[in-house]
């Protein structure tokens, strides 16, 4: 069978109306940077390293008080720039209780709608909020001609948030549940101690691990990403890994959040899929590429179209976190 005769994985293991739409492949890594100084420093390191992490400008808690609408403007004209060089800039506005998060969502979206990479909606109180700042997204998109979809993350971080997280997951446009651990803590009035806010307590304390269970089920049950708080630590990339890959390992977050350049590649590292399962995935889908998607054995096991997405999840997410693959899986899938 000649190269272009060979069906793509995207093409035929999503079809049919039984079947998941795909998975979002998105870095293991966002990166926050919140100003004008640190927002290039973070282009340069992502023009050097590659599209391994994305960029998060944040509004929310870069914006200096009555500069607002002037930091929101930086911020798309950030995202519109020749220092954009992989279109993966994304944007976090105020939470809907601040007065100016209409003003950054039509500015962001006026100026830089046709390459935003996401929208980021923090401190949301439940699926109200959401919908609401969905439809305010949709009303600016037509007022400025902008067709695409515009892909929504929702940061978790209020009680309320997390009871409805099931309900927000389903709604269109979202691709990422996002667990903000600071502020969740916080709400809790001091009945979280504040060890919750690092390591290791992040990870024992019952009702922070109720919360990120929680999270990472609502959006892995709805075939959208989880992203992972922070880590407070900017100095022992060690801790940063150890978070990462407890927070892959252990509870299922597929994505997590930097907050300093040095913890990009930890977070990377310690959330990239295994290299021998990487392996695995592309000799199964060489061979049920082979095999028209129809039924295989490999190593002794049989595959069918359930474990092909499975192990096509893995392939995409290894590629976008800068794995190298077996040349003929760079070929066959991703050329």
């Amino acid at each position: 069978m000649s190269l272009s005769k060979r069906t793509h994985p995207s093409t035929v293991l999503y079809q049919g109306p039984d079947n998941p739409r795909p998975f979002p492949a998105l870095s293991a890594c966002e990166h926050y940077a919140g100003s004008e100084k640190l927002i290039t420093k973070a282009l340069a390191l992502q023009a050097d390293l590659g599209p391994i992490f994305d960029l998060t400008c944040d509004c929310e808690d870069g914006a200096p008080t009555g500069r607002e609408r002037q930091h929101a403007e930086m911020v798309a004209s950030f995202i519109m720039s020749q220092a954009n060089l992989h279109d993966r800039v994304g944007a976090r506005i105020h939470d809907i209780t601040h007065p100016h998060w209409t003003d950054d969502l039509e500015t962001i979206i006026g100026i830089a709608g046709t390459r935003l990479a996401y929208l980021v909606f923090p401190k949301v109180r439940g699926i109200d909020d959401v919908v609401v700042q969905l439809a305010a997204l949709r009303d600016a998109q037509a007022a400025h001609g902008i067709i695409r979809e515009i892909p929504v993350h929702v940061l978790i971080e209020t009680p309320g948030g997390l009871r409805e997280a099931w309900q927000i997951a389903t709604l269109p446009s979202v691709e990422s549940i996002d667990f903000g651990l600071m502020d969740y803590v916080s709400a809790h009035h001091g009945a979280i101690p504040a060890s919750a806010m690092r390591s290791p307590k992040q990870f024992e304390h019952p009702l922070i691990v109720r919360a990120k269970t929680e999270v990472a089920a609502a959006a892995l049950g709805n075939g959208i990403v989880p992203t992972h708080n922070i880590c407070v630590e900017i100095q022992d990339t060690e801790v940063v890994r150890a978070d990462a890959r407890r927070a892959r390992q252990d509870f299922g977050f597929l994505r997590m959040w930097s907050i300093h350049p040095t913890q990009i590649l930890p977070i990377v590292e310690a959330m990239r899929p295994d290299f021998a399962e990487v392996t695995e995935a592309a000799d199964i889908l060489f061979a049920a590429q082979n095999a028209d998607w129809g039924p295989i054995q490999h190593a002794g096991k049989l595959h069918d179209r359930a474990s092909f997405r499975y192990y096509w999840d893995i392939l995409r997410r290894a590629h976008v976190n800068g794995m190298q693959l077996p040349e003929i899986a760079e070929e066959r899938f991703f050329n």
